[in-house]
């Protein structure tokens, strides 16, 4: 059954406005070994990621189609029981998304002109199969109940994102393994852990058991990262594994900032670039040299030029990088000189 058949339908809809536009984030990892013949089904706009283990996705659309997208997604048995988390949009970013893509520029948060659906192995890429958040995964806590967890000092925190991201902001008192890519959490793991010591160490002449591993409790984003690291740990002898339910964009649509130990602003992955307490638009915006986020200050630093490159790609791009990217910018500027994006 396609989407078209499913439009013809009739839907209950949450929210009094269908034609309001929203973003919807989701997730689930599920035995889904059929997961192309979804592919030819789904017409959206935003992305979306099928894999053996499931789908991971987030799009943009009116309230009434999104849901309707959402359904049909869910008639497939085994995807039943996203995990989505719902963003509201700006009244000026709607107006961009039912606008001309082209004058938008690239900056638009949202554009109704991108349309991916991508097939690939895994759907957070972690690169070791034998991890399956389907057959364990860590206890979820509540954003009302991450709080007590975190400040409590036995408790290690971890946030699994990548640099980019906690470099503009992350829990109070989190580690941050500093990994480029989330397949490299594994390794840190290892390292921080000492988990490729032996089992037994000799002390005295005696074997001796290793110092307990400690109780953990990680977050990121939405939330999929963290089940994936979740099983990871439990694989290797952790007991007590915690995730965030919900992520990071959870526990700033619930938690009031007078009661957060979020510090900062939160990365995510479509054009906003970042979001603060309440879902609210961050301040930062994203560098086209190097897809991470920058700030007010980043611009003013030695090194960023519009299109080009900020201060944290300047020095790993070729002069020729350079030129190129800064003449695609200044043709960018000459053909749409009223858009406000460029």
């Amino acid at each position: 059954m396609g989407v078209e058949t499913i439009c013809d339908e009739e839907q209950e809809v949450n929210g009094s406005d269908v034609n309001s536009l929203v973003v919807v984030s989701f997730y689930k990892f599920a035995d889904f070994p059929d997961h192309a013949d979804l592919c030819e089904e789904l017409r959206v706009s935003g992305g979306i990621i099928l894999a053996p283990e499931g789908i991971n996705g987030s799009i943009c659309g009116s309230r009434e189609s999104v849901e309707r997208v959402l359904a049909f997604i869910r008639r497939y048995i085994r995807l039943n029981g996203l995990r989505q988390v719902e963003t509201p949009v700006s009244p000026e970013q709607e107006a961009i998304h039912h606008g001309s893509p082209l004058e938008a520029g690239e900056d638009a948060p949202f554009r109704w002109d991108h349309v991916r659906v991508k097939l690939k192995k895994e759907i957070v890429t972690l690169g070791m199969p034998s991890v399956s958040p389907i057959e364990r995964v860590g206890t979820y806590v509540s954003p009302e109940e991450w709080n007590e967890l975190i400040s409590d000092p036995e408790t290690v925190v971890i946030d699994v994102r990548n640099t980019y991201e906690t470099r503009i902001g992350k829990f109070k008192g989190a580690v941050d393994p500093c990994t480029t890519a989330f397949r490299h959490f594994p390794s840190w793991v290892d390292d921080q852990f000492a988990l490729k010591e032996q089992s037994f160490v000799e002390k005295e002449g005696k074997a001796e058991k290793p110092k307990t591993l400690p109780r953990v409790a990680m977050y990121c984003t939405g939330g999929i990262r963290c089940e994936k690291a979740s099983s990871l740990l439990l694989s290797q002898g952790f007991e007590k594994v915690y995730n965030l339910k919900g992520g990071i964009l959870k526990y700033l649509e619930e938690v009031p900032k007078t009661e957060s130990l979020w510090e900062g602003e939160c990365f995510v992955f479509d054009k906003r670039v970042s979001v603060e307490h309440g879902l609210a638009q961050g301040t930062h915006k994203l560098c086209y040299g190097c897809n991470q986020p920058r700030s007010d200050e980043d611009m003013e630093a030695p090194g960023y030029e519009y299109g080009v490159s900020c201060p944290y790609c300047y020095s790993n791009k070729s002069e020729e990088e350079k030129e190129r990217e800064h003449e695609t910018t200044q043709n960018q500027k000459y053909y749409y000189p009223n858009s406000k994006w460029i």
